[in-house]
């Protein structure tokens, strides 16, 4: 049964990653406006995206599960800030739905690497 459920905890987070690239990959307006909000377009807005692509890749490969988590918490957690100081919860009229899902995306992020934990080569393991 915790197989999979981890297996659906990554693949949900995956997809949510991965579905969202073609917002910043294709210059969607809404994407070009919020990186432009924080000072990072359009040069952050690739770059993170490429660090989300390659997140999402890393946590539907069983070796590598523990860096997509801990990629996805650097990046989720990067957005969450920015919503928080600089965006706010509602972009653009969105309801929150940005916000909502990055905190989703956190929170389920933070879930898949408690249950990888031991896969955490530099981690020692409790005997």
């Amino acid at each position: 049964m915790k197989k999979y459920v981890s297996l659906a905890l990554r693949l949900i987070v995956s997809i949510i990653l991965i579905q969202t690239l073609r917002f910043k990959f294709s210059g969607h307006p809404d994407s070009v406006y919020i990186f432009s909000q924080v000072g990072l377009e359009p040069y952050g807005r690739i770059g993170i995206g490429i660090l989300e692509l390659i997140a999402g890749i890393l946590l539907l490969i069983p070796k590598t599960v523990w860096m997509g988590a801990t990629l996805t918490l650097g990046v989720i957690g990067g957005a969450i800030f920015m919503h928080l100081t600089q965006l706010g919860i509602e972009i653009n009229n969105d309801g929150g739905i940005l916000f909502i899902t990055a905190i989703v995306t956190f929170i389920l992020s933070a879930v898949i690497l408690y249950i990888y934990k031991d896969n955490i080569p530099f981690i020692k393991k409790a005997s």
